[in-house]
């Protein structure tokens, strides 16, 4: 590692062959990225296929199963194994298939969020991704940015740099470019020409030209440390995790009942074993997790392309409790677009435009406006693109008034200077809040003479600032002075002149409104945040339907002064929080919290991280939003737009919903199975069903239309419900009545088809000596019901009240194709002699076909028949 610490900075951009006004070439950058490779900190390896695939078989089902075929093995039913076992091949396949579709998912969704970085190349500054940078770029930094890569430092305004992820030192450190250091064992935390990746700048400005990327840097050598495991499951996935296993002890408890009422009845004691392992295989659903983890991945796929980025899978449940949402105007409200629309100098000058005015304000700012497109705080692109209405080019106004020193803005001041050489002297440009203006001014520009600043031109400044914030307008005024020296910071902001102001607004955007009154009948609250004037805040929230009244609104002074008690009573009728600070927001959040209130809060600087982490769904802004604001976040929205929450909040009550109707629909299955075997063995009837049987109707019948329903289009009027209450538990809502009911008639019909089967030849339930070809035809009837009762039972589950003709029976096209699919494969698995006689199953008469399907149809039909009562009831009660 060369010494970059102690070299100086013409060294340092000599040996990186880099000219720090224009950057490296696109083509230069290409080059060394195929030398340096990507700047990315190298994780662990992944897990090979292989031991993906072993992973899918430690599960107790598995162990049961692969028991299982050891014994037929030993008995010769040698078809009974290849079955068990083709079956706990394609479970473990299935598997390794979601593992890695979670996977890709999960990756996309990190690439979408890694950080960016200004970059000077070919003479522009570009935003680009982190991972491209390559040694040689030349990194421009700003408060609230993560340092991508270790740089030497070339320019430093006031830089100070938290380094507490490599140091641990979490007061941030001082910055100074011109800095040098003898000493080439300068331990890490003094080195202050240099940053170092994953750190974060805190205040100032600077520039630095990469000098180590990747795993060249001292992250890197930290980061030979391990990648962490991210692997949470939601609260939903535990608790269906808890249920599964429950669910195994009672398939293992049952086997055990049945094997010692088998040896009582004195029946054939390796007939018995397979119908314990039937057992075991009916009353665990073996697709359960599996088709969780698939239908949330499908669902976080699903919002990334509504531009919501779910970074963490219990946010995607937590969304669909949410009731209130706590939005920052600027940019998500609003099109974060800044337009000057007036301006005010003490003298009226007609048409012409305050020129000297505009300087100030285009000198005195750090945004950049070029071709249409800015870059940096939307208030300054508006300043700029001001400036160029007026042919006052940023970059030749800097080129012929450099900039020598600045104090840079901040939020207690609330002004900002530049100090620029001019052609006699220097001047120092300032801008900022009109009333702090005035207080550091003592003279004014009247009538194209400088004047003192008396107290009633000081009055005619504030009337008319006044009138503008009325308007809801953002004012800015502009003051300077001329001086012979270079001034120290301190001194820059005494004694100005004021030149005027502007008034500029952000315009509501137009999409936003509809998602406020859709999020309102959703039983939603949209609250409007922001450091604005109450006046401009109400203003806008007034337009956009959030608040009707200024009495809904409240300031962060007013916050301060009342207890914590105190604001939690008021803050339900709330609104609009104006002049609020990101501290502020933090009591915002916990106060709606203290109310019960599950919220949701944007943020993007790197003070909104506290409040991000507090909220229970913390969303970031992807366009404007710092990398720390994105880090503390649940969900980060690409396009920065309110209506993105609103629909994010839409597809976490879907999604949700649809897990719910997946599970049930799964143990109600499961649960008929239970049913139709238990019952056999307890009134002494033969078996209606054999192990593979069952096994094959789990694996193939069931798990199409699982997933089917998994990604269910949803209810169009999901949003026109409450909000769900997060304590609310799984099976709220007769979910659990259902299931049981669906159960239950799914087992009896099961055991219907079966005695019917046996009936048509001479055979009742209790016949002894039952020929194996009768046996084999009435299991084939039970089969067939089985399978076919749950394919059209899944139509049913698609929405808990609604009739499936009002959903629409073709609205979920996946399912209808999983239903057909699964009768297909059933009535294959009867008409095809090798799968016939693997199944011990045989063809069926026409006659019985019509009856099979028939039964079949009767869960659908009785399960429409409750809805339809249902209805009626609420009808009645309403």
């Amino acid at each position: 590692m060369s010494m970059w610490h102690t070299k100086t900075r013409e060294a340092v951009l000599q040996e990186l062959q880099v000219d720090s006004a224009a950057g490296i070439s696109s083509g230069e950058a290409a080059k060394r990225l195929s030398t340096y490779g990507p700047n990315q900190i190298k994780g662990k390896p992944k897990p090979s296929l292989w031991s993906l695939f072993f992973a899918q078989l430690k599960d107790m089902l598995i162990y049961v199963l692969l028991g299982a075929a050891v014994v037929t093995l030993i008995v010769g039913e040698y078809m009974d194994a290849v079955i068990i076992l083709a079956v706990v091949l394609l479970n473990a396949i299935i598997g390794v298939i979601q593992e890695q579709k979670a996977e890709k998912a999960i990756e996309a969704l990190q690439q979408m969020t890694t950080p960016k970085t200004l970059v000077r190349r070919d003479g522009d500054v570009k935003e680009i991704d982190s991972g491209e940078i390559v040694p040689g770029d030349i990194v421009i930094l700003d408060a609230g940015r993560f340092i991508p890569a270790d740089l030497r430092l070339l320019e430093s305004a006031n830089l100070q740099i938290e380094e507490s992820a490599l140091t641990g030192e979490s007061v941030p450190s001082d910055k100074n470019a011109e800095d040098l250091h003898q000493e080439a064992q300068t331990p890490i935390g003094d080195q202050s020409n240099m940053a170092f990746m994953s750190t974060l700048v805190t205040y100032g400005r600077g520039e630095g030209v990469v000098v180590g990327t990747a795993m060249n840097t001292e992250m890197g050598k930290i980061a030979k440390i391990l990648d962490e495991d991210t692997h949470e499951l939601t609260p939903l996935q535990k608790k269906l995790e808890e249920l599964g296993k429950m669910l195994g002890y009672i398939a293992i408890g049952i086997c055990v009942v049945i094997f010692v009422i088998g040896l009582i009845q004195g029946r054939d004691l390796f007939e018995l074993f397979l119908t314990a392992i039937s057992l075991a295989v009916a009353a665990i659903p073996e697709g359960l997790p599996a088709i969780v983890a698939i239908v949330l991945a499908l669902g976080v796929t699903r919002m990334s392309r509504v531009n919501a980025i779910v970074k963490k899978l219990p946010a995607v449940e937590t969304l669909g409790s949410v009731n209130i949402i706590c939005s920052d105007k600027t940019g998500t409200l609003t099109q974060n677009k800044m337009t000057v629309v007036k301006h005010f100098t003490a003298e009226p000058l007609g048409d012409e435009a305050p020129l000297e005015m505009i300087k100030t304000f285009v000198l005195c700012s750090d945004a950049t406006y070029e071709n249409g497109q800015g870059t940096g705080d939307p208030t300054e692109i508006a300043l700029v693109a001001y400036g160029e209405q007026y042919e006052l080019l940023k970059k030749s106004l800097e080129a012929e008034y450099k900039r020598v020193s600045e104090k840079p803005f901040d939020s207690d001041r609330k002004l900002m200077s530049t100090l620029n050489q001019t052609r006699e002297g220097y001047r120092v440009h300032t801008k900022g809040a009109i009333d702090q203006l005035l207080r550091i001014s003592n003279s004014a520009v009247l009538n194209g003479e400088v004047v003192p600043l008396t107290e009633e031109l000081k009055q005619r400044y504030l009337q008319a600032a006044e009138v503008m914030s009325d308007d809801a307008l953002r004012v800015l005024g502009a003051a300077y002075k001329d001086t012979d020296r270079v001034l120290p910071p301190e001194e820059m902001e005494q004694d100005l002149t004021i030149l005027g102001f502007v008034g500029m607004i952000d315009p509501p955007r137009i999409e936003v409104k509809d998602s406020i009154r859709e999020a309102k009948a959703a039983g939603i609250t949209p609250v409007m945040i922001t450091g604005d004037h109450r006046n401009t805040a109400v203003a806008i929230a007034k337009e956009l339907e959030i608040a009707s009244s200024l009495e809904q609104s409240m300031t962060g002074a007013e916050i301060d002064e009342l207890s914590d008690e105190a604001f939690a009573q008021k803050i339900n009728n709330i609104r609009v929080f104006a002049r609020v600070s990101p501290e502020h927001k933090v009591k915002i959040v916990k106060a709606f919290k203290a109310k019960g209130n599950i919220v949701s809060m944007t943020g993007d600087g790197v003070n909104d991280a506290p409040s991000l982490k507090t909220a229970d769904i913390g969303v970031a802004m992807g366009i404007t939003g710092t990398d720390v604001s994105k880090g503390a976040s649940d969900m980060i929205l690409t396009d920065d737009n309110f209506t993105t929450i609103v629909q994010a909040i839409r597809e976490g009550r879907n999604i949700y919903a649809n897990i719910r109707k997946t599970v049930t629909f799964l143990l109600a299955c499961n649960f008929g199975e239970i049913v139709a075997i238990l019952a056999s063995i307890l009134f002494f009837w033969p078996l209606p069903l054999l192990a593979t049987q069952i096994l094959w109707i789990n694996l193939v019948t069931d798990t199409l239309p699982a997933i089917a329903l998994g990604v269910d289009p949803g209810e169009k009027d999901v949003m026109k419900r409450k909000p769900r209450d997060p304590k609310e538990g799984f099976f709220a809502g007769g979910a659990a009545l259902q299931a049981v009911l669906g159960g239950l008639l799914i087992g009896a019909l099961t055991l219907v088809a079966f005695y019917v089967g046996l009936r048509e030849h001479g055979y009742g339930l209790r016949s002894d000596n039952i020929p194996e070809d009768v046996m084999t035809y009435a299991r084939t009837m039970a089969f067939v019901v089985l399978a076919a009762s749950q394919l059209f039972y899944s139509f049913s589950k698609r929405s808990a009240t609604k009739s499936i003709f009002t959903i629409g029976l073709f609205s979920n096209l996946l399912l209808v194709g999983a239903v057909v699919a699964g009768l297909l494969l059933q009535f294959l698995s009867i008409s095809i002699p090798f799968l016939a006689a693997a199944f011990k199953v045989q063809n069926l008469s026409l006659a019985d076909w019509g009856l099979v399907i028939l039964l079949a149809l009767i869960p659908l039909l009785l399960n429409e028949v409750v809805k339809i009562l249902m209805r009626a009831a609420k009808t009645k009660e309403a």
